[in-house]
């Protein structure tokens, strides 16, 4: 019976992931947007949620001066736990679901959207793109996704480290920036966040591609198991993050100066202090050991949870 089931999820993947040489009529074509915007908000959703209390600690840590450490961190969140209560882990997470439901919907979708378009410009149709094509249509859909939601990211990061009593909901935080600091504050730390999301994006998208199309040719298996799709995701989060690091620390100091007692700087001033105040590894790389545990269980779990939505999807439209 075991065998029976594992047989029959193999050929529900290959049915369902099958491409077609023939082309997409526009109907198809407007279902599978839609298709991949529902999987891409749900993948984003769920992994998120999971590790919103390591992303809070983090982003705490990436805006001050304290050094991080392991030990520390774990302070934090047990000093949270007993003065703010359990759900206090999630404070922020509300504005992180406005944020990266669209986020994650528009990057996935963007990305198949990219990935057919210069499919068929290189002339890979119906094939996996080549190398460099599979890294810009990564980076792309991740410049995409964050150029149309930035400010919401804005808005979960002055949530993460703030107190409850400064904002009160989502529509607080942009009500007070927008009368007290402008509404161009918004938009405040948004150039390091796209020069961070390039190699992130791309390195996350290509990672993954890649090691799916590896496992493919050597496997003999057309499709990756959900065990299998999570370790290349973790794979790629580790590689993608790890390249992008530095600039997403200068973004956060620069979308919570407003809130936490630094000065409002250009990207090169904001490096030179965090450099002179904390050191270049130090400071530019804090909490990047409490990435390389978050980021490859959320970025698994996120593209494992669009590959298998998208196959029931499919499924269902058949």
């Amino acid at each position: 019976m075991g065998n029976g089931v594992k047989e029959g999820a193999v050929r529900l993947r290959e049915d369902a992931e099958a491409i077609l040489p023939s082309p997409v009529s526009p109907k198809s074509d407007h279902r599978q947007v839609l298709s991949s915007l529902l999987s891409g908000a749900l993948a984003g959703a769920l992994a998120k949620t999971a590790v919103a209390p390591l992303d809070r600690t983090k982003i705490i840590f990436q805006v001050s001066s304290k050094r991080f450490s392991a030990k520390e961190a774990f302070r934090l969140l047990y000093f949270t736990y007993l003065r703010e209560g359990f759900l206090s882990l999630w404070r922020g997470n509300s504005a992180t679901m406005v944020r990266v439901v669209p986020y994650a919907a528009i990057q996935f979708s963007a990305h198949e959207e990219y990935k057919r378009v210069l499919g068929r410009y290189y002339g890979f149709r119906g094939e996996a793109l080549p190398p460099w094509p599979r890294l810009l249509a990564g980076a792309l859909a991740g410049t995409t996704a964050a150029s149309l939601t930035y400010p919401l990211d804005l808005v979960r990061a002055r949530m993460a480290v703030t107190p409850k009593e400064m904002y009160s909901n989502i529509f607080h935080v942009f009500i007070r920036i927008s009368r007290e600091e402008g509404l161009k504050t918004l938009y405040h730390g948004f150039i390091p966040t796209v020069l961070g999301v390039i190699p992130y994006a791309g390195l996350s998208f290509f990672t993954y591609e890649t090691l799916k199309s590896l496992h493919r040719e050597y496997s003999g298996h057309r499709q990756p198991y959900p065990l299998e799709r999570m370790i290349f995701g973790a794979c790629a989060g580790l590689i993608g993050q790890s390249a992008s690091y530095p600039l997403d620390v200068v973004r956060r100091r620069m979308q919570t100066a407003g809130v936490t007692g630094h000065p409002r700087a250009s990207i090169a001033c904001t490096l030179r202090a965090i450099v002179r105040e904390e050191g270049a590894v130090r400071g530019l790389y804090k909490g990047l050991s409490m990435n390389w545990l978050k980021g490859p269980i959320a970025v698994g779990i996120s593209f494992t949870t669009f590959d298998l939505m998208q196959i029931l999807l499919r499924r269902l439209q058949s």
